[in-house]
């Protein structure tokens, strides 16, 4: 019961931040949906702990008035001002302490929210989404956008609503007082609203462009990281240095200009709210002159009046850091409400593949290019053959396999499985059925066992056992100190090729895939490497549909069928022997490797 609760506080949640003409303060508001009552009470609690800042004008100007007409009061008159002014002070621990509470339990919630919702949008995109999209950018927006959002959440919280309360309470005491002071108070809201105004496009501009920069930055540096290998390898330290210090100056420059816009920002507010303090000091001291008000109110109204102008500045000096909030809002939404997405809802769910796939006139050509990059493929393959794809660069062949695991989807003609057009098809369910080896596998910073089970639950050592021999990996899991329980380093940067492509032929094993894709998996190794992966995949390929790209044509003799294709068209179709003895497109680029 309560996880469901949770789903289904999280599909609203979702639900609420992705629509897309929602205003950026709309969007604050609907991420928190459901902390409301927290945010209530942490508000009750602000009033109260508060108090403080409003009862010392009060107390204090009794204390002078009480002091300068002694012939009016009792001495016990001060000793129970300092009493009221005591305890109030004092309760500003616990409440303090429980608007903090109540504060961050909804802050921390949407904060965790709104990066969960981040990733399973980026589990959501397309491929293609993905291509276009830099890494060190998404990192930039999962980690620093929201830090944005959360800084502006505790802005709000911290300084933008007392700042509201101490104005509103500030000016409604002083009106019971006097109106015609409270009235005088009034004159500081419009210069507040002039300045923001003056300042507000050029913040928000300036926001903007350091955003930008900042996203720039990352990507570089997520570039710069997993270039190294290669600049060390070329002597291109300094090269790479002066690449990213360019852009290190360039964030430096938009981040000096926001400072500076910032800077006038502030000690403007600053000078025009300290001559209103003045010239409110002047007002109130004349009308005590003039004996209109006790000597002891002219403290009260300052003490309130600073209060006014402690907070509209207050609310000046926070106003870039919700600018930059909101801007981040604009950059979060970028990916939230991309439409680029791939929607699997009400389609056909599998639970058995047998692996018969069907080409039917298929082409693709993408959006902003008028060139096919397939144009009139026919191809059936049988459930548990093995077809091989070879042909030049550009030829096609890597997109076939993508549109056989479901990264696209033709312009034209139909890609069927087991009779279901794949259009049509839950590719999550699909894919359960699917295992793609391609040339250069990424593994994460965990064990070989990790590596190898990685996203399966309750599997059992002999069952890893099984696959370690098939993908032969004994020998190398003999010689390591741990055994499968050896860390292979950030991205497998401990093993070599061979052993990382045996690794992910392991994973591949223990799926007991129906339909396997390799996409030029053994490319890139040496002939030792590639001798032992070759064993690996005979034991991977048997009895399933598979499909292969492969360069290296002597790599694919088993092959039960190979296609060749040229400018995405398929040129020729059958065994080895077969085209050998054609001597047509197979044999020259077969000659050519010799």
């Amino acid at each position: 019961m309560k996880r469901t609760a949770k789903a289904s506080l999280r599909r609203t949640f979702e639900q609420a931040i992705s629509e897309k003409d929602a205003s950026p303060l709309k969007f604050l508001l609907a991420v928190y949906k459901g902390n409301f009552a927290n945010l209530f009470i942490s508000l009750l609690f602000l009033v109260v702990k508060s108090s403080p800042i409003y009862v010392l004008p009060i107390v204090t100007a009794n204390i002078i008035n009480i002091t300068t007409k002694p012939d009016q009061y009792l001495v016990s008159a001060i000793w129970v001002n300092f009493i009221v002014i005591l305890v109030v002070i004092v309760q500003n621990i616990p409440t303090h302490a429980a608007f903090i509470a109540f504060m961050s339990k909804a802050i921390r919630h949407v904060e965790a929210g709104l990066r969960s919702a981040m990733v399973r949008k980026l589990q959501q995109l397309s491929i293609n989404s993905h291509r276009e999209l830099p890494a060190g950018k998404l990192q930039s927006k999962v980690l620093r956008d929201v830090e944005a959002i959360e800084t502006m959440s505790k802005q709000i919280m911290l300084a933008l609503l007392p700042a509201l309360l101490n104005i509103i309470i500030a000016f409604t005491i002083t009106a019971t007082y006097s109106l015609m002071i409270a009235t005088f108070f009034i004159v500081t809201i419009p210069m507040s609203v002039l300045l923001v105004s003056l300042f507000r496009r050029k913040i928000r501009n300036n926001n903007k462009e350091f955003r930008r920069e900042i996203e720039q930055m990352s990507s570089r540096v997520s570039e710069m990281v997993e270039m190294i290998p290669v600049t060390k390898a070329h002597g291109l330290e300094k090269v790479e240095i002066a690449r990213i210090d360019s852009t290190l100056r360039n964030l430096q420059g938009k981040g000096y200009r926001l400072d500076i816009v910032e800077a006038y920002f502030g000690a403007s507010n600053w000078v025009s709210f300290q001559v209103f303090q003045v010239l409110c000091l002047l007002f109130t001291a004349y009308l005590a002159y003039m004996g209109q008000i006790p000597v002891g109110d002219i403290v009260l109204y300052q003490g309130f009046f600073g209060m006014i102008l402690g907070s509209v500045t207050g609310l000046m000096t926070v106003y870039p850091q919700l600018a930059k909030g909101f801007e981040s809002i604009t950059s979060i939404r970028e990916i939230l409400t991309s439409p680029d997405i791939e929607d699997n809802k009400g389609k056909t769910k599998l639970e058995e593949v047998e692996g018969h796939f069907v080409f039917r006139d298929v082409e693709l050509s993408f959006p902003d290019s008028e060139q096919h990059v397939l144009q009139h493929v026919d191809l059936e393959v049988q459930a548990g053959e093995c077809v091989a794809f070879v042909g030049a660069s550009g030829a096609g062949k890597s997109t076939v396999l993508n549109l056989v695991i479901g990264f696209l989807h033709p312009t034209n003609g139909t890609v069927l499985m087991d009779g279901h057009d794949l259009s049509e098809v839950d590719l999550r369910t699909y894919r359960k059925h699917l295992a793609v080896v391609p040339q250069t596998n990424i593994l994460f910073s965990g064990t070989i066992r990790d590596n190898i089970t990685y996203g399966l639950k309750d599997i059992t050592d002999e069952q890893i056992q099984r696959v370690v021999e098939m993908a032969n990996l004994t020998e190398l899991i003999d010689r390591l100190p741990e055994g499968i329980h050896t860390h292979v380093g950030e991205h497998g940067g401990k093993l070599s090729g061979g052993q990382r492509q045996r690794i992910a032929i392991a994973r591949a094993l223990i799926r007991d895939p129906k339909v396997i894709i390799l996409d030029e998996a053994t490319s890139a190794l040496d002939n030792e490497s590639e001798f032992h992966v070759q064993q690996a995949m005979r034991e991977l390929i048997k009895g399933r549909t598979t499909f292969i790209v492969a360069h290296r044509l002597s790599t694919i003799r088993d092959a039960d069928r190979i296609v060749v294709m040229k400018h995405g068209r398929i040129v020729e179709v059958g065994t080895f022997d077969e085209l050998m003895e054609l001597k047509g497109e197979f044999y020259n680029l077969k000659q050519l490797q010799l």
